[in-house]
């Protein structure tokens, strides 16, 4: 089916799905569910071709890791299918009823966006968790993924497509663009008559071709250029071990931290203790200051602008938690950052004064994840101020319809 006709079809299944009850929604993730270990092994065999042709063009492991599935991530995402069927249905809930003078009685709704495009990268279980999402919130969800993850996609998509086929809910809520032709992404963003949300999920060059090419509205989502502030009233071992965490556990990850920065008066015994925790694995690049005190190649401005997705840090000793709040201003993409330290003071001017989707204290910056918050998934993390910020759930796919009773009111 080609991208208008997909299109169109969704725009028709929107208005079914947006009719269909709880009970039916979940009982179809329940199916889905159980299509994903059905096919377990096929979804498997087609990621091993995917992993294979990655590492024939020599991409990164710390990529290739992104776009793995085992056993044990498959299970993951069924037990994140689970975890939305166990959350409140978004639709149709209302914070506001009231009564006009006039008489009639008013409702603030919340209820579908209608047609959602994803366009993302890599990562397969993206597949999954923007159908779940989208099936729950009671939107359609047309899939664009990367060319590099294509056989994982279609593979999973069958799964989905099977487990709607046992269920109550039509297969045509899902839709899937199997071709690499970035020409077709161009006409996708320009289908504001079928599709009412654009989501780009991926790195800058991808989420600026979206904000530059798009007239369906979208949200972005993703760049994670995130620092981790240790204050000079830090706790050396706990700093150490949230820093190795947030650089190594996963590195080719949005929240994974990519700059450190450091109080002067905490640099001389913290830098030796990361560098012997981190050396044998991560490079280490830092400012003048860090290179006095450890051996490590020199930092350039374009290492505090960086999101490398790699086992690189880039490491500046501050004079001061301002200075490093200002270092963040400048080079964050207000993705996530966060403040190590002892003082109930200190933490409290960095959580108020630092811009950014998710502000930590004491902890990695790694857990800024829909999974990790309880979301069962997530479209993204996005770092717009409007509508959506953070990781967006069911609570961000819905927007808001007034509903209005009279009984024979005219306006005068």
């Amino acid at each position: 089916m080609n991208l208008i006709e997909q299109c169109k079809t969704l725009h028709k299944s929107a208005k079914i799905l947006a009719a269909l009850d709880t009970h039916v929604k979940n009982q179809a993730l329940k199916q889905v569910a159980i299509s994903l270990k059905t096919n377990q092994k096929f979804i498997l065999s087609e990621n091993d071709k995917d992993v294979e042709n990655a590492k024939s063009t020599n991409m990164k492991e710390s990529l290739i890791d992104r776009l793995r599935l085992t056993e044990e991530r498959i299970d993951g995402m069924v037990e994140s299918l689970h975890t939305i069927i166990d959350l409140k249905d978004p639709i149709w809930q209302s914070d506001k009823v009231w009564t006009l003078e006039n008489g009639l009685t008013a409702s603030k709704m919340t209820v579908p966006i209608g047609v959602i495009g994803i366009i993302y990268e890599s990562r397969p279980n993206v597949t999954v968790d923007a159908f779940s999402l989208t099936l729950k919130s009671g939107n359609c969800i047309l899939l664009r993924g990367s060319s590099t993850s294509l056989h994982s996609n279609r593979a999973l998509v069958k799964a989905i497509k099977e487990g709607l086929r046992n269920s109550g809910v039509p297969e045509d809520v899902i839709g899937f663009i199997d071709d690499a032709d970035r020409e077709i992404v161009k006409k996708m963003l320009t289908l504001n008559q079928y599709i009412d949300l654009i989501i780009p999920r991926g790195g800058k060059q991808l989420i600026d071709f979206v904000v530059k090419n798009a007239t369906v509205p979208t949200i972005e989502t993703g760049v994670g250029n995130c620092h981790i502030f240790v204050d000079e009233s830090a706790e050396l071992n706990k700093a150490v071990d949230i820093v190795e965490n947030a650089k190594v556990q996963r590195p080719g990850v949005c929240n994974a931290c990519e700059t450190v920065l450091i109080h002067e008066n905490i640099a001389a015994k913290l830098l030796p203790e990361l560098h012997k925790r981190i050396n044998d694995k991560v490079e280490i690049r830092g400012c003048q200051q860090t290179r006095e005190i450890i051996n490590t190649s020199m930092a350039t401005t374009e290492d505090w602008q960086e999101e490398y997705l790699d086992y690189i840090l880039a490491v500046k000793v501050v004079k001061d938690m301002q200075e490093a709040i200002e270092h963040i201003d400048q080079y964050g993409t207000k993705h996530s950052e966060a403040i190590l330290t002892e003082s109930l003071t200190n933490s409290n001017i960095f959580l108020r004064q630092v811009d950014a989707a998710a502000v930590y204290v004491n902890a990695s910056t790694r857990f800024t994840d829909g999974g990790e918050f309880g979301f069962g998934g997530e479209m993204g993390i996005s770092t717009q101020k409007i509508h959506a910020r953070g990781p967006m759930g069911l609570n961000e796919l819905v927007t808001v319809k007034y509903i209005l009773v009279g009984n024979g009111q005219i306006r005068g």
